[in-house]
């Protein structure tokens, strides 16, 4: 049975050792080493035909353990998951410790947990906010005597900017770094689709890669950080998706292919209308 220590890291990361008892190694050890011995061709011998002694001699060990940690890791850390009750949001960074024959083996999980979100005082800003931009704009109307005012609103970006300057969010540095490459992922599919390559596009735009990564790096940062102060407020505000409010937004589309698809990702449907709701609800504060 594997056994593992938590330690609370900075950020919301945590890190999880675990140690995998030599016995539950052995058995996939000795499968993969005996695969290796048929897949090994030695001078003076058939190709799987050498003795399994010799082969161990010949054979750079290190490649056998990447093998088996391959094959052992996703359990034990499945397992060590369920024993420590960690819920990771991105995936692990995993590290070997110890491997040996004849030994308990140990590897370091670092993972990334739901981040600690402080809404602070957000409603009182925006609103501020929302007061000092109301300035009272002249509306013609049929009695050219007659004046109409109405104020003018703040727009959503603007909202959001207070938003994001009113709350703390401390997300793990993982999650920056998972993000950003999602950003640059796709902006690679977009320079491909342009007939472009990414040292093209830098060069046009005149940046480094490094620039490039650093400021991918911040917009993910924002990203991040909205994403979660939505789902805050969202929580706290209890903002709720009725089955009603998916109809309506299925009936809105017109391809009936298109609606067959949505329909199979109700989880995504209710994100973007839970969404949309707190967006609505920090725009009417």
């Amino acid at each position: 049975m594997i056994t593992t220590k938590t330690s609370d890291l900075p950020k919301s990361t945590k890190e999880l050792e675990i140690t995998i008892p030599w016995t539950n190694v052995r058995e996939t050890y000795e499968q993969i080493l005996d695969q290796v011995v048929i897949d090994t061709e030695l001078p003076g011998f058939r190709k799987g035909k050498a003795p399994k002694k010799l082969v161990l001699e010949k054979i750079d060990k290190t490649k056998v353990y990447e093998q088996v940690v391959k094959e052992i890791v996703p359990k034990a850390y499945a397992e060590s998951l369920k024993e420590t009750h960690v819920n990771p949001i991105v995936s692990p960074r995993i590290e070997v410790l110890e491997a040996g024959e004849e030994k308990d083996w140990k590897i370091k999980a670092t993972v990334a947990v739901k981040p600690k979100v402080d809404l602070k005082n957000y409603k009182e800003k925006v609103r501020e906010f929302k007061k000092g931009k109301a300035t009272k704009i002249w509306v013609p109307g049929k009695d050219e005597k007659a004046e109409k005012e109405e104020l003018k609103k703040p727009t959503m970006d603007e909202l959001l900017k207070v938003l994001l300057d009113a709350v703390e969010v401390e997300f793990s540095d993982m999650l920056i770094e998972d993000e950003a490459n999602r950003l640059l992922s796709n902006l690679i599919d977009q320079t491909q689709k342009l007939g472009m390559t990414v040292e093209q596009y830098l060069l046009a735009q005149h940046k480094t890669s490094e620039q490039l990564r650093a400021e991918y790096a911040l917009n993910a940062a924002r990203n991040l950080k909205l994403e979660f102060a939505l789902m805050e407020i969202a929580e706290s505000e209890t903002i709720t998706v009725s089955e009603e409010d998916i109809n309506n937004l299925l009936n809105k589309i017109e391809k009936p292919e298109e609606k067959e698809t949505l329909k199979k990702q109700g989880y995504y449907l209710a994100s973007l209308i839970r969404q949309q709701k707190t967006l609505d609800f920090i725009s009417n504060l």
